[in-house]
């Protein structure tokens, strides 16, 4: 099903993903994230189809893990796909509650490990998440199963695509500004990164990238960890729409993107742009 708001950009069902991984796969992409958009019937203000372990993200990883024993899966973990308010965490009295979100966070990482997943990714932005997802994966012997932390995520204006493509957009409640990072507070930044080190994020990633190649930078500089840029969906529609227009071309501004995250030193990225971008490449060396 296309998703309107980012061009070429589908949602897959269950019978069609292998077919659409396998030409990821084939041009060298070493990992996939599962993002659901859940049936709004298991919506609701708990967010309880979260921690089902056969609930839509879960059956996916048990079935890419069977079709790609060697392909990384990577599972976000938030309550927004889950909860009929939108929100990232539990949203109780028009307050989201930090500590019972993190409850519920931590069997939600739990049934993806169970699941398959080989990197956990807590995009929810509570307080104090990573150091509990990592003591309850590891209490359940899952010592194997990473953590990317989203360390540096800002209250962007750029996710808006992605939310229609999950189906929050119409639903979230107010903004996620509590507990999503300011965009002009680099000091809240660092500490918030230097947490997440210390409660044992493995891998680190800053999302938005393109906006913030000095926060990557500044990271990579500090911590010299794995470090990961998100181009977000935001950066996806607005490079694709004025490739469509015949403003850019479509080749070297894929390339110049992600030239500058790797410059700005990321480790890694996470684009939307990711099959292209090898063929690109492989085209290139070829």
């Amino acid at each position: 099903e296309p998703i309107n708001s980012m061009p070429n950009v589908y949602r897959y069902s269950l019978d069609r993903v292998v077919e659409h991984i396998n030409e990821a796969y084939s041009v060298g992409i070493p990992a996939v994230v599962i993002f659901p958009e859940i049936n709004p019937k298991f919506k609701t203000k708990d967010a309880k189809e979260a921690v089902n372990p056969d609930n839509l993200v879960c059956k996916s990883i048990r079935h890419i893990a069977s079709n790609f024993p060697n392909l990384g899966i990577i599972c976000d973990v938030a309550l927004d796909p889950f909860n009929s308010d939108g929100h990232d965490g539990l949203l109780i009295d028009n307050y989201v509650v930090n500590d019972l979100s993190v409850e519920l966070l931590c069997q939600q990482a739990l049934v993806q490990a169970e699941a398959g997943c080989n990197i956990i990714a807590p995009s929810d932005m509570m307080d104090g998440r990573v150091a509990e997802i990592r003591k309850t994966l590891d209490s359940k012997g899952y010592i194997d199963v990473g953590i990317m932390s989203y360390a540096a995520k800002f209250a962007s204006a750029f996710y808006g695509p992605f939310r229609n493509a999950i189906g929050t957009s119409q639903i979230l409640e107010g903004d996620k500004r509590t507990y999503q990072i300011n965009p002009a507070n680099i000091n809240e930044t660092m500490r918030q990164v230097a947490q997440d080190v210390s409660e044992g994020s493995d891998i680190l990633m800053v999302k938005p990238g393109l906006l913030y190649l000095d926060v990557l930078s500044k990271i990579k500089e500090e911590f010299r960890m794995p470090t990961i840029a998100y181009q977000v969906s935001g950066e996806y529609s607005m490079l694709k729409g004025a490739i469509q227009n015949g403003w850019l071309d479509n080749d070297k501004v894929i390339m110049e993107s992600l030239i500058a995250f790797k410059r700005a030193g990321a480790d890694g990225i996470l684009t939307y742009l990711a099959i292209e971008a090898s063929n690109i490449l492989n085209k290139n060396i070829n």
